[in-house]
């Protein structure tokens, strides 16, 4: 098979965008629209990926180079385009970087939604023979390259700001995707001309080149629009983020899903659901989320970077945010409303978490439970404890962190305070309103606050008259 070399536009300006952001690095889905894009050419087991930066170049480059760095992946190789005078003059400036013996795919960065079937089909169609161009039909072609036909045969693409009355009635366009061989792309690329309405080198004009030099120009059509919309500006990107978030919420419904309003729903990263999922309104996933069988999510959560067990239930406003250290939600846990799983919260089967309690880089045994009001931090519950509303771990110094360990069976009264380091002992009780600074023994009731003292008819200050 021919190698395919890859050639991703990514110079754009994007003045309608309004942004400091270059137009490329803006994001659909939680990902960069060119990461999208390089992830696609990644799928073709492409030989090189090439990207042509201009604007913002070194923004773009750092911030890729990052992103497959993250992947694990080899960073693509990056040319610059210096001044930018249009689509022939940008891939000129990827030449040295395509050997004679592959073909050369060229993407935009700013159409995320392409698939790697329709990238292939382009492939196979050129063959390392022929110019393949993808086309779709648009009910409103304003702004794109008419394709020109003789029969079947393409014979050229006019831009629109170049094309006739009778042109712009055509309603095949050129999607900004082709395939051609290196070879071939080389030759045509350097006798490319300005003469046209823009001042600029048109790649499209390679189409009537080949055709003068009597080589196959062929188009593959897409019926598929939404795989080559581009982004040019806000509300682009926004009608783009809703048909992509459609398409993802029905995915998963096919998978058995059950979306309360596949309309309200987010998904940032990729998402594994087990059997008799249910997800309600308004929800957010990010990075990469499994939920087990029969998990319910309940309206308004947003979950990042967590594996949430069978049968868990997460109540409303509940905010999982795993990071790198991740987040884990044991078998039957409930949790919420209004909770908050920060980075390392490990809950095990039968957790309760209530609302307004924070839990980060803290585990929890089974059946414990902290059920309103509360904050766990760098902690080790053991099973079936009981956390009463108010109380803390109090677990950094000014400098440092340090660990709270509550063993099995400890009933923490509300309002505590506990000082790190510290161990509360197993099946110990910790009076309400206490501040433990040193360990407990097993099954004592540990009380540390200071005693009642009532004074009669004590009268309070009174405010003197003006």
């Amino acid at each position: 098979m021919t190698a395919v070399d890859v050639v991703i536009m990514a110079a754009g300006k994007g003045t309608r965008m309004k942004s400091r952001l270059p137009k490329v690095l803006h994001r659909l889905g939680g990902r960069a629209l060119v990461d999208h894009v390089v992830a696609r050419a990644r799928q073709l087991q492409a030989r090189r990926i090439v990207l042509v930066t201009g604007h913002g170049a070194a923004q773009v480059e750092e911030a890729v180079s990052a992103l497959e760095r993250g992947d694990g992946q080899a960073v693509p190789a990056f040319v610059r385009q210096e001044p930018q005078l249009g689509t022939g003059h940008a891939v000129q400036q990827a030449l040295p970087q395509l050997p004679d013996d592959g073909i050369a795919l060229i993407l935009n960065g700013d159409v995320p939604l392409i698939e790697a079937a329709t990238l292939q089909a382009l492939v196979d169609s050129c063959a390392g023979q022929r110019l393949a161009l993808l086309t779709v039909e648009m009910p409103d072609p304003t702004g794109y390259g008419r394709i020109l036909r003789s029969g079947d045969a393409v014979r050229a693409i006019v831009e629109h700001k170049d094309a006739d009355e009778a042109q712009r009635g055509i309603r095949e366009v050129y999607s900004g995707f082709m395939a051609v061989p290196n070879a071939l792309l080389k030759r045509w690329l350097a006798r490319l001309t300005n003469d046209n309405a823009q001042g600029e080198y048109y790649l499209t004009d390679i189409v009537r080149l080949a055709v003068d030099d009597g080589a196959e120009v062929v188009a593959v059509r897409t019926a598929d629009k939404l795989q080559v919309d581009g982004v040019n500006s806000p509300q682009q990107l926004a009608d783009l983020e809703r048909a992509f978030q459609l398409r993802q919420a029905r995915a998963l419904m096919e998978q058995g899903v059950r979306l309360a309003d596949p309309a309200r729903f987010d998904l940032r990263g990729t998402l594994d659901c087990g059997q008799d999922v249910e997800i309600d309104v308004n929800c957010v996933f990010e990075g990469k989320v499994r939920l087990g069988e029969g998990v319910r999510i309940g309206p308004n959560c947003v979950i990042a970077n967590a594996d949430i067990g069978a049968g868990a239930v997460l109540h409303a406003f509940t905010h999982v945010e795993g990071e790198s250290a991740g987040v884990r939600v044991g078998e039957g846990a409930l949790v919420g409303p209004f909770a908050r799983l920060r980075p390392g919260a490990d809950l095990g089967p039968e957790v309760h978490i209530g609302n307004f309690v924070e839990v980060k880089n803290a585990s929890l045994a089974r059946g414990a439970k902290a059920n309103h009001l509360a904050y766990l931090g760098d902690a080790t519950v053991g099973e079936r404890v009981n956390y009463g509303a108010g109380s803390i771990t109090a677990n950094y110094d000014g400098a440092n962190k340090h660990r709270t360990v509550i063993e099995d069976d400890v009933h923490i009264g509300s309002n505590s305070v506990l000082v790190a380091p510290v161990t509360i002992g197993r099946g110990g009780t910790v009076g309400g309103g206490s501040v433990i600074s040193k360990d407990t023994p097993a099954n004592a009731l540990s009380v540390a606050r200071a005693k009642q003292v009532s004074i009669a008819n004590w009268q309070r200050p009174k405010k003197q008259p003006k």
